[in-house]
């Protein structure tokens, strides 16, 4: 089988470990857990989760477990539930911990892969609510190659203030307009104690949301499950269910790379586009795509945006948040818009048996609604995840156009070594109108990690200047990020990409329309400055985070980590 393609390696199976005579002590360590003889006759399945109180995206994924084990159960087979951990973004924000947000995705893949290897669970549901607990999960499903279903946690309900819907962006922006003197200590607080009423992840098409309506564009999660509220019955019924399926899947022996195939791929590249999604997304489908065997590149992603109108009115450059999509139809309304225009590959396998043009079948648009564009002019003609290249990225960087109503920049460089600098001087008024804020040695290896910098844009935003400022990093984005912010710049600064060549004033020039990012210095300077240039210290040289920069590659091929055996 696909996902067992190691040498020597056997088909995962739970009969590998309960049949026999040989067996008694491990039939013995499962009746100690309440199992009796009928229940491991039956298939065994794993139901992961990412629940811990360390985020609310997560908080109450231990409780959505239960119904998926009622799903499992109610289908025929034996469920095992294990949770492993999330990384709270919005918590690590701003400061070292960030650092440990990307590292998460792998240590969530390896872990589920650990547990399912190691007790041969015969298929595998997936419970995820934050940022990289989603593509961890996923990649998990594709590597182990098990019959699987992707279910999400679902989103936060919008925080209210003055009848105006409120997400974690806002309070972020708001720190910026308190730290230029337009907003009270007083109307900070307000922000504050009304953005987060609950359960769920962070409420617009940041990369939770995005990763969820991946997944029910790429065939992995059940139709309008990606929607519904984090609270409520219908995300309870949406975890059944996805047992239920799981379980199907099994019987069909329908695998995860039956599923996740290039044309997937490009349904998922055409959803994120359509909805004004998250660049992070670009780089987990690119990690993910790395784990199904399935070659995806940069040019796969241009070609399928120019294509892709953008359709959906989404925060953080929209009006909408998560639960607004989910009152017109969610996801599925988005997909139905997209096959109605020839854009989606309707003949794609999904979880539930079917095929993706199948599943939309009762799908009705039209409706008089102001979310999804699906009568008349799109909100863009061409998607929003755009990817530059140019002498300051010659491998390739990511920039998000939604919101955005520039398409060129040029200023000269205001260069910073890690992300703490650049926001300190922005809080301070030090960055002005016409710069190119550069945060360098935050990629993959040199973070490591590739921070988020959602403290640097939401201050830049929050100041005015979102518009009026650009900012280069070879780090990442927060799904709420708006601004003219251009991110996974490569090669990255610590492996002696351009952007550690830059210097305070050189003119940096950006243009979406021609997808270019350069600096204006000659070949000969910039081959002059490389003679001089050295490599710094890792930050780390123990521990999780240094072993991740000692396997981790280029951001433009997903920044996956690979055994070294097998090079980067």
């Amino acid at each position: 089988m696909p996902g067992n393609a190691d040498r020597g390696a056997r088909a995962i199976s739970s009969r590998n470990v309960v049949e026999g005579a040989a067996r008694a002590p491990h039939r013995a360590m499962y009746k100690a857990m309440g199992l009796r003889d009928e229940d491991i006759a039956r298939p065994f399945v794993g139901v992961s989760h990412t629940g811990n109180e360390a985020t609310p995206c997560n908080m109450h994924l231990g409780r959505l477990a239960q119904s998926a084990r009622a799903g499992v159960s109610g289908a025929g087979a034996t469920p095992r539930e294990f949770a492993t951990i999330a990384v709270s973004d919005g918590i690590a924000m701003g400061h070292e911990g960030m650092k440990s947000s990307l590292v998460s995705r792998e240590v969530i893949a390896d872990s589920i892969e650990l547990m399912v290897r190691a007790h041969q669970y015969d298929a595998l549901v997936g419970i995820a609510g934050c940022d990289k607990s989603l593509p961890g999960t996923m990649m998990a499903m594709a590597r182990l190659d098990v019959p699987s279903v992707f279910v999400y946690g679902g989103t936060i309900m919008p925080g209210i203030l003055d009848e105006r819907k409120l997400t974690i962006q806002d309070v972020y922006e708001a720190v910026g307009a308190h730290s230029a003197g337009a907003l009270s200590s007083g109307s900070l607080k307000e922000i504050e104690d009304s953005a987060c009423p609950g359960a769920g992840s962070c409420g617009g098409m940041f990369t939770a949301n995005t990763m969820a309506t991946i997944s029910e564009a790429i065939g992995i999660a059940l139709p309008g499950s990606a929607s519904p509220p984090a609270e409520g019955g219908a995300r309870e019924r949406a975890c059944e269910e996805a047992g239920a399926a799981c379980v199907a899947l099994l019987g069909s022996g329908t695998r995860p790379r039956d599923i996740l195939t290039f044309e997937a791929f490009e349904n998922a590249i055409a959803a994120l586009n359509a909805v004004g999604g998250s660049t992070n997304a670009i780089l987990h489908l690119l990690a993910l795509a790395a784990e199904a065997g399935v070659s995806l590149s940069y040019g796969d992603f241009e070609r399928i945006r120019k294509r892709t109108p953008h359709i959906a009115d989404m925060k953080p450059g929209g009006s909408h948040v998560m639960l607004d999509l989910d009152a017109v139809g969610g996801v599925p309304y988005v997909l139905k818009c997209l096959l109605e225009r020839n854009l989606l590959n309707g003949g794609c396998l999904t979880v539930t048996g079917r095929t993706m043009a199948q599943n939309l079948e009762a799908v009705r648009t039209g409706a008089d609604q102001a979310v999804v564009m699906d009568r008349g002019a799109p909100i863009h003609p061409s998607g929003t995840a755009v990817i530059l290249r140019g002498t300051l990225a010659p491998e390739g960087a990511v920039v998000k156009t939604s919101g955005v109503r520039i398409t060129e920049f040029s200023g000269r460089a205001r260069t910073f070594d890690r992300e703490e600098l650049a926001f300190e001087a922005v809080s301070r008024g030090e960055v002005r109108e016409g710069d190119v804020v550069v945060i360098r040695y935050e990629g993959p290896r040199g973070g490591p990690g590739m921070r988020e910098m959602l403290a640097v844009t939401a201050a830049i935003a929050g100041q005015g200047l979102g518009e009026r400022v650009a900012m280069v990093t070879d780090g990442r984005f927060s799904g709420a990020t708006r601004g003219f912010m251009v991110g996974h710049a490569a090669p990255e600064a610590f492996v002696g990409g351009n952007i550690a060549l830059v210097r305070d004033g050189d003119p940096i020039s950006i243009s979406v329309e021609r997808g270019t990012i350069d600096v204006g210095v000659s070949e000969g300077e910039l081959a002059a400055r490389r003679e001089s240039w050295r490599p710094p210290e890792p930050n780390y040289e123990s521990g999780a985070l240094a072993k991740y920069a000692s396997l981790v590659g280029s951001a433009a091929r997903g920044a996956v980590t690979r055994p070294a055996r097998r090079g980067p």
